[in-house]
């Protein structure tokens, strides 16, 4: 850590510094407000998706109750095909946003499978529709948290270390100078004393 400079210009230095951390902390500040504002509404949306799970599946098991039948073959009927994924800038954090989903139907025959197949392929693709949505929303969520965290201690870093610091070397330097200003005025008025003295003798 370099020395602090007792000087004037070290102190013109310092105070330019403290004006521009306070110039941006506030800046700072508002954008960690609004990181934590969009990391609750993909909370939220988390949760959303989730309980829409939930729902789905209950709703499943009570009208479907013939799939726990398993002599009729359900896999493969439902397939993920493609999956199209955007992405937005919001404030300045890449995040994935969900385009579409592609899903490929597994074609069987309507005598070879049971009349309700039909119904549980809609609900099979409406329930790997909900999963990629989950997917998606969770690394939003996991992008959001990690940007968060890093402009937090950034601000922190402004108000606990930086702004602090340059307060205390104003503050030191601001002594230092008033004390070498009265030892220049104490010594100014010794010497016009021993001056006086001097001419009287």
């Amino acid at each position: 850590m370099t020395r602090l400079s007792l000087s004037k210009s070290s102190l013109s230095y310092e105070q330019r510094q403290l004006k521009t951390f306070e110039r941006f902390l506030p800046s700072l500040d508002m954008k960690r407000k609004q990181l934590m504002a969009q990391r609750a509404a993909a909370r939220a949306a988390l949760e959303w998706t989730r309980a829409a799970m939930a729902e789905l599946r209950a709703k499943v098991a009570k009208g479907l109750p013939m799939l726990s039948n398993l002599e009729v073959d359900l896999s493969g009927l439902v397939t993920l095909e493609e999956v199209r994924v955007g992405r937005e800038n919001q404030m300045g954090i890449w995040l994935p946003i969900l385009e579409g989903i592609e899903v490929q139907v597994a074609s069987y025959g309507c005598l070879a499978k049971p009349h309700w197949v039909d119904g549980v392929v809609d609900e099979l693709k409406a329930i790997l529709a909900l999963r990629v949505r989950e997917q998606l929303e969770l690394r939003r969520l996991v992008l959001l948290e990690e940007a968060l965290r890093t402009l937090t201690q950034r601000v922190n870093l402004f108000e606990k270390v930086l702004i602090p610091r340059s307060r205390d070397h104003i503050r030191r330097i601001g002594i230092y100078l008033a004390d070498q200003e009265r030892a220049a005025v104490v010594r100014a008025k010794i010497a016009k004393d021993k001056r006086r003295r001097e001419g009287l003798a």
